[in-house]
């Protein structure tokens, strides 16, 4: 089967949703190879992450001549003709979009990550909330089948959206393989000595941005012990100035690390040298960073609400995000009671099991074979 993707994320996004669309279209590559993979996108650049797009089942295509000059026209009308020019059986939009004029003959899945843009349009600026809003209905409307990555996600479909259950699929996401493997002492080493990672500290991954709650977890800090620190990993919005007054406000600057600039490689030893992860998120489409913890072997303290308890499973605490007392709490305990610490990392590692790669190359597979000519 040919199959196209709109992979602009894929090639520009070296997070979040870059890091859903490069995992998807590699991991149907190793376990589907007898396939051909089809990446639109009007960006493309050399990176390590996208060596990937060398492999043999694998094409890159994007715009030519003077639309390469006006990529999101391309995106929008160009690519459209591009699939169907390459006949392509099945189209797959991989965050929330699908071109204009795909037509019924090209079959198509479009993967809903969050409506959040909706449920709290207060952080958007109103122009983006308004494109967000239509691109995605229409992508729902539009695609044969729409999967969403949580059962939050896929309640917000049917509520915002009305888009019938029976379209909808449920397919979790994983995070990256390098989670998997232990680091090594002399990774852990290096990787502390370049970051002057603290000796015991709370760790803290996702934007610094408003609805991430990281001031809650800063002023849950005051409550802990002076020997725990904090270890915050993530770009920087303007939210960040808020979050550094209130650490001004508590005399908590030598308590709290930012880290710019963090390789991916060296994630991995920064999560396992962390004691606890918290991330007390006011809404996630699923919490990626969650899986990461728990496959590190890390004990996770996350918001009790949207779909942070799909993420971690039953094994891990789960707390009300406005409440610092509750979340210093949950921290301290899973600090300092041994027992529980090993009930919960055994805990996650058994419900992170459930999200490898074969399993989801295998359910996203079932639901293009539903959509098979």
């Amino acid at each position: 089967m040919q199959i196209g993707f709109d992979a602009k994320r894929a090639f520009k996004n070296f997070t979040g949703l870059g890091n859903y669309s490069r995992a998807v279209i590699s991991i149907l590559s190793d376990f589907y190879p007898d396939n051909l993979y089809f990446l639109y996108t009007p960006f493309y650049k050399k990176h390590p992450l996208l060596d990937f797009a060398h492999r043999p089942n694998i094409a890159v295509r994007g715009p030519e001549g003077f639309l390469k000059r006006l990529p999101a026209a391309w995106r929008s009308l160009g690519m459209a003709s591009d699939v169907k020019f390459e006949r392509m059986e099945l189209f797959h939009g991989l965050t929330g979009e699908l071109p204009v004029g795909l037509g019924k003959k090209i079959r198509s899945v479009v993967t809903v990550h969050d409506l959040i843009f909706l449920r709290y349009p207060d952080y958007y600026k109103s122009v983006d909330q308004w494109i967000y809003v239509r691109k995605h209905k229409k992508a729902c409307e539009r695609a044969d089948l729409v999967i969403a990555i949580s059962r939050q996600t896929k309640q917000d479909i049917m509520e915002f959206f009305g888009i019938d259950e029976k379209k909808i699929r449920l397919v979790y996401q994983g995070c990256d393989a390098q989670f998997y493997r232990p680091a090594t002492e002399q990774e852990k080493q290096n990787v502390r000595a370049l970051y002057r990672l603290p000796e015991k500290y709370v760790l803290y991954v996702g934007t610094v941005e408003m609805r991430k709650n990281l001031i809650t977890l800063v002023k849950a800090m005051s409550l802990l012990p002076e020997e725990v620190q904090l270890v915050v990993v993530g770009r920087e919005t303007a939210y960040a100035k808020t979050v550094k007054e209130e650490i001004a406000a508590r005399k908590l600057e030598h308590r709290v690390r930012f880290l710019k600039e963090v390789l991916f490689h060296h994630l991995p030893a920064i999560y396992q040298q962390a004691q606890v992860f918290c991330l007390p998120s006011l809404f996630e489409g699923f919490g990626i960073p969650v899986l990461e913890a728990l496959n590190s072997r890390v004990p996770v303290v996350a918001s009790n609400i949207s779909s942070l308890p799909e993420a971690g499973g039953s094994g891990q605490l789960y707390v009300s995000p406005t409440d610092e007392h509750e979340i210093a709490h949950a921290i301290q305990q899973a600090l300092d009671d041994e027992p529980l610490r090993n009930k919960m990392i055994a805990a996650g590692l058994e419900h992170a099991s459930h999200f490898r790669e074969e399993g989801i190359a295998k359910n996203i597979w079932s639901v293009y074979k539903e959509l098979a000519p």
